[in-house]
């Protein structure tokens, strides 16, 4: 049984068709034009509509425009008592299903809509299973049967119906764009895109271009117009991975593309309407920024209407096996090779802390995986850091003495100590000293100004 819409303006057609179809066991309501059937459809969905072109007020082919735009695999089929190739043309364009002229048979109306309706069928079908994999695949790709990380699982689920921003948290590594792309392929918006771009890898007035767009000649080398981010993940899902990043003055400009849904491209007067959901991820402790003022306290509320923190590594240490054991499976099937991690390294690898968490893991395998000549993966075969590492004796180092320490004080001497030995490790080169502390290169620079040690890289390179 299917839900059938009969438009035309003529009560006899109307009566006839409903008559047809109801005792085929059909579900039928009618509407004397366009509109009435765009307002049936508004208030409860349909399988197929049957529709004559010519009617006042809305006639079928400007109804055939407006239902494409939001329902575009809805069959529609089109009657007509003055048939011509330009009007034909014109629905096929619009994306008619098919087309009859009046007076028409019967039973070859009756054939046509069974055929539209099982091509729905097939493409609701098709959908559906490219949907169930992509769901499982974007799931199978975060590893872990913890606790926490089935807390994860859970939350993904449920925010992925609903069109609220979500703000994920969480250290490097983590997987916050596999949570992003989850969320994203379990919602509705599945079939529509999915854009990621990384705010701290843009100057200002860059990001501002890709986000937005821009007109030519809007500035130099503007030679065409573009299409921004935004526009690009209409009806998708835009993710804007390190929005810790982003300039204060970038901040005003997407709390109120947030705030209207609409973004002006660089150049333009005019404004676009835009339909994208928002989910933003960062490293950094945004709440805190807001309060020290270097993140906008009203756009990070509109952010965060859903936060997900997502655990480190060290803190779910019960998924650290079943990580490696599906590392050592994806790298060695791209090498074409069967290897087993030995008693020795799996022990080293369980003990470790994972500063870096999954992405270090995941890094540390591969390299395990390409340096291994034998069967089973030695220890020789891991880091240096990671064989000599000694959890020991690093709490002892940081025993609290009895007198106490100024907290504050000390970890920003430890901050200070750590930026300057990446720096002249790598001899002054911001770029790769940023890469070793594994943050951005932005933020390296705002803790040279912090310490007020900005001249030492050029100090450092200069005396190479």
């Amino acid at each position: 049984m299917a839900n059938v819409i009969i438009v035309d303006d003529e009560q006899s057609y109307r009566q006839l068709l409903s008559l047809v179809f109801e005792t085929d066991g059909h579900s039928v309501r009618t509407a004397m034009n366009g509109r009435e059937a765009l307002n049936l459809l508004q208030a409860d969905p349909a399988d197929v509509i049957v529709s004559d072109v010519r009617m006042p007020d809305m006639d079928g082919i400007e109804m055939l425009r407006a239902v494409r735009e939001e329902q575009p695999d809805l069959g529609v089929v089109l009657m007509t008592a003055f048939a011509s190739v330009e009007t034909a043309r014109e629905a096929f364009k619009l994306g008619a299903d098919d087309f009859i002229q009046k007076p028409f048979d019967v039973e070859e109306l009756k054939l046509i809509v069974r055929k539209t309706l099982e091509k729905k069928a097939l493409i609701d079908e098709n959908r559906a299973f490219k949907r169930a994999q992509r769901e499982r695949g974007s799931v199978k790709n975060i590893i872990g049967t913890s606790s926490k990380m089935q807390a994860i699982f859970q939350m993904i689920e449920t925010v992925a119906e609903v069109q609220s921003t979500v703000l994920i948290t969480g250290e490097s590594g983590t997987g916050k764009e596999l949570v992003a792309r989850a969320i994203h392929d379990m919602s509705p918006r599945a079939e529509k895109p999915f854009i990621s771009i990384n705010c701290g890898a843009f100057t200002e007035t860059l990001l501002e271009s890709e986000l937005f767009g821009y007109i030519k000649g809007s500035f130099t080398g503007a030679n065409s117009n573009r299409k921004g981010l935004f526009e690009a993940a209409d009806k998708g899902t835009i993710f804007l991975d390190e929005i810790g990043e982003m300039s204060t003055a970038m901040q005003v400009k997407l709390l109120r593309v947030l705030q209207e849904r609409r973004v002006r491209p660089v150049g333009a007067h005019d404004e676009l309407p835009i339909d994208a959901r928002v989910i933003a991820a960062t490293n950094r402790d945004l709440k805190q920024m807001a309060d020290d003022g270097t993140f906008r306290e009203d756009l990070f509320y509109r952010i965060s209407v859903i936060p997900i923190n997502l655990p480190p590594l060290r803190d779910r240490r019960e998924d650290i096996v079943e990580l490696i054991d599906h590392f050592v499976k994806k790298f060695c099937d791209q090498t074409g090779r069967d290897l087993t991690i030995s008693p020795k390294a799996m022990s080293l690898l369980e003990n470790y802390a994972w500063h870096g968490n999954v992405r270090e893991l995941e890094h540390t395998i591969e390299r395990a995986v390409a340096l291994e000549r034998g069967e089973e993966i030695q220890p020789e075969r891991l880091p240096d850091h990671i064989t000599n590492y000694n959890p020991e004796r690093i709490r002892s180092e940081f025993d609290l003495p009895e007198s106490g320490i100024d907290l504050v004080s000390h970890l920003d001497n430890l901050e200070k100590t750590y930026v300057v030995e990446a720096l002249r490790n790598c001899g002054g080169n911001q770029t790769r000293a940023a890469e070793l502390l594994r943050m951005q290169v932005r933020s390296l620079r705002h803790l040279l100004d912090k310490h007020n040690i900005r001249s030492l890289s050029a100090q450092m390179r200069n005396s190479d």
